[in-house]
């Protein structure tokens, strides 16, 4: 099968090549997808860039968790109706070398969820990573009913979920920060109430006041490393802060600041989800997608091939949206 893969970590047009490689056949209780389209997110960028070590020695990585597939073969005890069932996975890259950039990926059954024939093939490649991370930064504790919610970079691929599926679960208000008029737009159309672009002057005060001085209930944050402060200043007390991810690997926090607040901080990683989070994350959205009330962002379509370039433009925010990779 043709693969791309990395052999070394690094800069994506330094590292990832294209290659065959041998095509993969499931064991039991396992499923093997014909990969139609590979999503990149930013940790499959923070991945080749060494953030889980360097590439064990003869170890060829083929990047990515996200895809979008049909299911054309399956192992013993798994039920043969299940080939040729379009399907979306998670985790397919998480503990293991072998992820979705190639025509081919084999894995467990569960990690193969049947889409709805109504949903676009390209948006089940944005599910996994993208979709689960906001639907569980919605749901945990106690989910946003009734809340003020902000959210942090809203015309992201796990933004724009969240701005939905928090408008969807009953949130009271849902601010939004971008950087652009163009991510505003995409904002709105999401269904923000309001949105805020962090880049000027008197943004924490605009979020204030756009709360009636009260402060949100809830923060969804993508880069607590640059916009903790921010935060702080717009939470009210006792308010949660949900965080799944930092531009840097590490950062400091105002203790006083923090402990005044009686700030309630969240960090998860939708990799490692429990798995009845995972299953109601999972139930939900598949409520969601069949009754298509879902929009799904997606920035850039590109061939396997210019799997560098589609990396490039992940690693620098030079796409609004979810970037996808034809197979």
């Amino acid at each position: 099968m043709l693969a791309a893969y990395y052999t070394r970590i690094g800069p994506a047009h330094e590292v990832l090549q294209l290659g065959e490689m041998p095509t993969p056949h499931p064991a039991a209780g396992e499923v093997r997808v014909k990969v139609r389209w590979s999503g990149v997110n930013p940790s499959d960028v923070k991945m080749r860039l060494g953030s889980r070590g360097p590439v064990p020695s003869q170890t060829s990585i083929i990047p990515h968790s996200d895809v979008m597939g049909e299911i054309d073969a399956v192992g013993a005890g798994v039920d043969p109706s299940r080939r040729g069932e379009r399907v979306w996975i998670w985790n397919a890259a998480w503990g293991r070398p072998h992820g979705t950039a190639a025509q081919y990926v084999v894995l467990p059954q569960a990690q193969a969820v049947k889409m709805p024939d109504s949903v676009p093939d390209e948006a089940g490649a944005c599910f996994g990573i993208p979709a689960l991370t906001a639907l569980h930064a919605v749901l945990t504790d106690g989910a946003v009913a009734g809340q003020r919610v902000l959210v942090a970079g809203g015309a992201g691929a796990v933004g724009h979920y969240a701005i939905q599926f928090a408008r969807l679960l009953g949130a009271r208000q849902v601010i939004t920060t971008v950087s652009s008029d163009a991510k505003a737009q995409v904002a709105r159309a999401a269904g923000a109430s309001d949105v805020v672009n962090y880049k000027t002057d008197h943004a924490a005060q605009q979020i204030r006041d756009l709360t009636q001085g009260e402060g949100v209930d809830r923060i969804i944050e993508v880069n607590i490393a640059a916009n903790a402060h921010l935060n702080l200043e717009v939470m009210r007390p006792g308010g949660l802060w949900v965080v799944y991810g930092s531009g840097t690997p590490e950062f400091s926090l105002p203790f006083t600041k923090m402990i005044s607040r009686d700030v309630l901080a969240r960090f998860f990683i939708v990799y490692s989800l429990f798995e009845n989070e995972r299953a109601t994350a999972h139930r939900l959205l598949e409520a969601s997608l069949a009754k298509g009330e879902l929009i799904h962002q997606i920035g850039a379509r590109m061939p396997l091939a210019q799997i560098a370039d589609a990396h490039r433009a992940v690693e620098t925010g030079a796409v609004i949206g979810n970037v996808v990779l034809q197979i």
